[in-house]
């Protein structure tokens, strides 16, 4: 599978027609693979599309799905302002096609059901795509983003029992992956203020220390 970096939306070119899950091919909009560096350090890994995603294709962006349209209003693209605070993004590039550098989004699921959570099935259907996205982006660090993803990268790739892992004590802080580091997140559309500045700072001084030394991987 060769990656096609002239393009940050599904630069593996992962089959945009996929039909594994019959149900959610009725409510998707579209297959949203994974978006961004291909040569990646930091690997952000979601649950399932949200409904932005579900329309531009660009994974973990968009409002909380809460009726709490305030705090959906307040928490609006949080990912994106972490990400540019980290000066992994550019904040003029748009927000249906943000230009991403030493970053890739990705999901366990890549389509959409609006009204439920993606089932246990749909996730192992879904297993080989983000399988393959790891291993051709080979990350340093993957962030499991909400509880969901962390249960399920904590299981596949980790030695650390699932059970051992949750959220909030989970978040902001490094656990040890096979071959690369965890950092988990709670969703930051659901994040306390405080979160976020804990996880930013924590983040920001695993960038600067000598995080690739834990594979030997080429400098960049």
């Amino acid at each position: 599978m060769d990656a096609n970096q002239r393009t940050r939306a599904n630069p593996f070119n992962m089959d945009e027609a996929c039909r594994n899950c019959p149900d959610l091919c009725e409510t998707r909009t579209r297959v949203v693979h994974g978006y961004g560096d291909v040569g990646a350090d930091f690997l952000f890994v979601g649950e399932r599309p949200t409904p932005e995603a579900d329309e531009t294709g660009v994974p973990l962006v968009g409002t909380l799905e809460t009726t709490d349209d305030e705090r959906a209003e307040s928490t609006a693209d949080g990912l994106r302002r972490i990400l540019e605070r980290l000066a992994l993004c550019d904040a003029t590039s748009p927000s249906e096609r943000p230009k991403l550098e030493n970053v890739y989004l990705t999901n366990l699921t890549r389509c959409r059901d609006p009204d439920r959570a993606p089932t246990d099935e749909e996730v192992d259907s879904c297993e080989p795509y983000l399988n393959a996205e790891i291993r051709m982006i080979n990350p340093e660090v993957i962030v499991p983003v909400g509880d969901r993803a962390l249960r399920e990268i904590a299981t596949e790739y980790t030695t650390t029992a699932a059970d051992d892992l949750a959220f909030p004590d989970a978040h902001a802080t490094t656990i040890r992956g096979r071959g690369f580091a965890l950092v988990p997140m709670v969703d930051p559309r659901a994040q306390t203020d405080d979160q976020t500045q804990d996880w930013l700072e924590h983040f920001a001084a695993l960038m600067a220390s000598d995080y690739r030394q834990t594979k030997g991987r080429r400098e960049r």
